[in-house]
């Protein structure tokens, strides 16, 4: 059996689906192929508790969270901790409002990986009443309800899978600003997560994972271990889901995503690394990632 993410003395209070990738990989695969204590995945930290903010700079001695959620998520996240105030709240609320609060002494990179590319192509897909309809939600502060309308009439017919691919193929700006954060070394450690931490996040780990040749089944292994991290606020995803017009399954981590997506990749690009180099990423860097993250020996 693999470790669990974190020992129970490690683990944050109020960060779930947190582990150490590397230590994960090197765990399921029975190999040293990566380094721990670098590369670290998640959900949101929003409601980090006292301990978890010692923890996350002190024990694992955090220095980048690359946060890859929308604005619209952050606007939610902020406003959860200002309508409820709570002392397991991170402590300091930056002064731009549509932020998040924030753990001091952690550098912050924000890159929606869901940017203006891939919204707009999921936008063209709707029919101009769909359009209509939806820019007037927005226009009035309705943002759920305008999502709701991309969510119930593309990204529901596209799936988990689909609308990964259409990341990769319109977030190439955003993969770009990830992997420049990621192939610094003064970055690291790093945590990168999104809302629930297996999809967004979850692409840029497979990213990551499948440039420094970690066999496909560690990778699936680790992306299907986040459903079970995340089951204890299910129900309430359960609930923001079907609120944006999504089907319960995408709460889910199914079986086969992480062979559809690898597939794609491998498919349509020849491979990670000529994908990486399409988002401007190029050998220098990529070898640099692989300097940083690889076991010595390798």
């Amino acid at each position: 059996m693999a470790s669990p993410p974190a020992s129970a003395s490690q683990a944050p209070d109020k960060i779930i689906n947190f582990r150490d990738t590397g230590a994960y990989v090197n765990s399921v695969t029975k190999q040293n192929l990566l380094r721990p204590g670098l590369f670290y995945r998640s959900a949101r930290p929003d409601a980090a508790s006292p301990r978890d903010r010692e923890r996350l700079t002190e024990h694992y001695k955090l220095r980048t969270i690359i946060d890859l959620r929308t604005d619209t998520e952050h606007i939610e996240a902020r406003k959860r901790f200002t309508e409820q105030p709570t002392a397991s709240a991170p402590a300091v609320a930056p002064s731009d409002s549509k932020r998040p609060f924030r753990i001091p002494g952690i550098t912050y990179e924000d890159v929606d990986f869901n940017g203006k590319p891939y919204s707009n192509a999921l936008l063209k897909q709707l029919s101009w009443r769909q359009t209509g309809k939806l820019f007037g939600l927005y226009a009035f502060g309705y943002r759920k309800e305008a999502i709701s309308i991309l969510g119930e009439n593309v990204m529901a017919k596209r799936g988990l899978a689909g609308l990964a691919e259409d990341s990769l193929e319109h977030c190439t700006a955003e993969v770009k600003a990830v992997f420049d954060v990621l192939c610094d070394e003064s970055s690291y450690p790093v945590l990168v997560h999104c809302t629930q931490g297996k999809d967004r996040t979850g692409l840029t780990v497979l990213l990551v994972l499948m440039l420094l040749g970690v066999p496909v089944e560690a990778i699936d292994k680790d992306y299907r271990l986040s459903e079970t991290e995340l089951a204890p606020e299910r129900e309430d995803k359960l609930k923001e889901i079907r609120s944006i017009g999504l089907p319960d399954s995408f709460a889910d981590c199914p079986a086969g995503w992480v062979g559809n997506v690898s597939g794609w990749v491998n498919e349509k690009y020849g491979g990670v690394e000529k994908y990486l180099a399409s988002c401007g990423v190029d050998r220098e860097q990529q070898a640099a990632l692989k300097k940083i993250l690889l076991a010595e020996q390798m």
